[in-house]
């Protein structure tokens, strides 16, 4: 069967990145709802699934590579969103299989892992977080603060160039030490840690796809 040609005036695809994902619910797993917990299984793991079995035809023409949205919390888990956690732990191992299938075709599979993001998600005025949840964030990082979106960016643009023609199965953190603390530390941060560099890449956040407050126990 004659494959249809890419959509767009390039007519092959390079690069291929699996961002889309969804923060449904705050709350335990005993209270998690089932329809949240499908639609979260279905856009965090689903859309990751069919993009990449879709792109894969076309990245082995190119010798294309895969950058895909993973998370701290799908190495060591996430209270209060057990489910979030292990979709991006999915992801993670997902990643790493397509990087070991494809990998004689020259194709790269990887994943951008962040810690908290200063994004409309991780503020308990436009997202699911609770005071307490927020106030962890920033504790939960050396650095005392969210990475800016500007600063998850440069890695992934960094994964996809010819830079990084040698990595391909990896799981690179971006979590401002996260993963590895023992207490929360970043409340000890001076207040030159404390501060963000200076962005300079046009940012819009999005609501779509997180639970509004009203919701959380129903």
């Amino acid at each position: 069967m004659k494959r249809p040609r890419p959509f767009g005036k390039f007519r092959k695809l390079d690069i291929l990145v699996n961002n889309a994902g969804v923060f449904l619910y705050t709350g335990e797993t005993e209270d998690y709802p089932t329809d949240k917990f499908e639609e979260t299984v279905r856009t965090n793991i689903g859309s990751v699934f069919h993009m990449t079995k879709a792109a894969l035809p076309w990245l082995m023409k190119t010798r294309g590579n895969i950058v895909s949205a993973g998370s701290e919390s799908g190495k060591i888990g996430l209270e209060n969103n057990a489910v979030f956690g292990g979709t991006k732990g999915f992801v993670h191992a997902f990643m790493r299989g397509v990087a070991i299938e494809y990998g004689r075709h020259g194709v790269r599979a990887n994943c951008v892992c962040p810690g908290p993001v200063d994004t409309a998600m991780t503020h308990k005025e436009t997202g699911p977080m609770t005071d307490e949840m927020e106030a962890h964030l920033t504790a939960s990082t050396v650095f005392g603060r969210r990475g800016t979106v500007e600063e998850i960016a440069n890695v992934y643009a960094f994964l996809a160039s010819d830079e990084a023609s040698y990595v391909t199965g990896a799981l690179w953190l971006v979590d401002g030490a996260t993963t590895i603390l023992k207490g929360s530390v970043g409340e000890k941060a001076g207040r030159a840690a404390r501060m963000q560099p200076e962005v300079t890449l046009p940012v819009h956040h999005t609501h779509e796809g997180m639970a509004h407050k009203n919701y959380e126990k129903h």
